[in-house]
């Protein structure tokens, strides 16, 4: 696992955008193979070549709560605690360098698959989900919502962003604090935005109101995959882009709650300077329960 990890992280440092489509790969390979192949299969993972990973089409996906039991699941968790293999940490590296390359339908290929393995590592292992308390992370995540980019990669911005917030209040206070709500509402309300994002933006809108729960265990190998049972694999998910005045308005009010957790009360009165409708948002958010099967 530390050989395939290795080749793939020098490959994904790559400016070379060859090399950086086969890192991506090759962790997405990885991931799929510890969610989707049996235990012999996983333990036959370390014997494969690192440079091509063949996926089982016909396994089906595990249960969250039947990984904790899985030596593979086990092995990779653990070394994901420690800086020289963690995966979230390379891959946000690499998207910092796709972001500064120039534009194109490759470039723009790479960023979503880029977003997709780092949707799924911060699903697999939460402990990975405490860099986005950084502000300098959690802006790379706005910047992916800014409107040069393309709707797709603005709607997998969104899912990676309510990824990284799931049980996870001190990055919601790190979003807050760089005027995330604003970002979100302006692109919400604007004319260019995509249909597809808007929607996505709205989910976002339902997800920020529910109370939140207390943060997740700080990542001590495999006793924290028991974090892995709340179920956060079925988020329809959201998000968006961000302003640049970090002292404004947008962040008054937070640094007493920085490392506590919101009511949706609390979260409302925030919104509520930026969006009109807010009360119909709780109302409907009440009734319908949108994401009560995730809780």
């Amino acid at each position: 696992m530390e050989a395939l990890l290795s080749l793939s992280f020098d490959n994904i440092a790559s400016k070379d955008n060859s090399k950086i489509r086969k890192g991506l790969r090759q962790i997405e390979g990885l991931l799929a193979q510890i969610c989707l192949s049996n235990s012999k299969s996983s333990a036959a993972l370390h014997k494969r070549r690192a440079s091509a990973i063949t996926l089982n089409q016909t396994a089906s996906p595990k249960k969250l709560s039947d990984l904790a039991d899985d030596p593979a699941f086990r092995e990779f968790f653990r070394i994901q605690d420690g800086f020289e293999w963690n995966v979230a940490t390379r891959i946000v590296a690499c998207l910092e360098r796709l972001l500064g390359m120039s534009t194109s339908g490759q470039n723009d290929l790479l960023i979503l698959s880029a977003l997709s393995n780092l949707q799924g590592i911060l699903l697999l292992h939460p402990p990975s989900r405490t860099i986005f308390s950084r502000e300098l992370y959690m802006n790379l995540l706005l910047d992916l919502l800014d409107p040069f980019n393309c709707p797709a990669i603005q709607s997998s911005a969104l899912l990676v962003l309510v990824t990284a917030l799931i049980s996870t209040p001190r990055n919601t206070r790190t979003f807050e604090s760089i005027d995330g709500l604003l970002t979100i509402t302006s692109l919400f309300k604007s004319r260019d935005t995509a249909q597809q994002v808007k929607l996505k933006l709205l989910e976002f809108l339902y997800f920020y109101l529910m109370p939140e729960t207390p943060s997740i265990g700080s990542a001590s190998a495999p006793n924290t995959a028991m974090g892995l049972q709340r179920s956060p694999s079925k988020l329809l998910g959201a998000f968006e882009r961000r302003s640049s005045t970090v002292n404004g308005d947008g962040a008054g009010g937070i640094d007493e709650a920085k490392n506590g957790t919101r009511s949706t009360e609390e979260k409302q009165r925030l919104l509520g300077r930026y969006l009109n409708n807010v009360d119909d948002l709780v109302e409907d958010l009440r009734e319908n329960a949108p994401f009560a099967e995730m809780v």
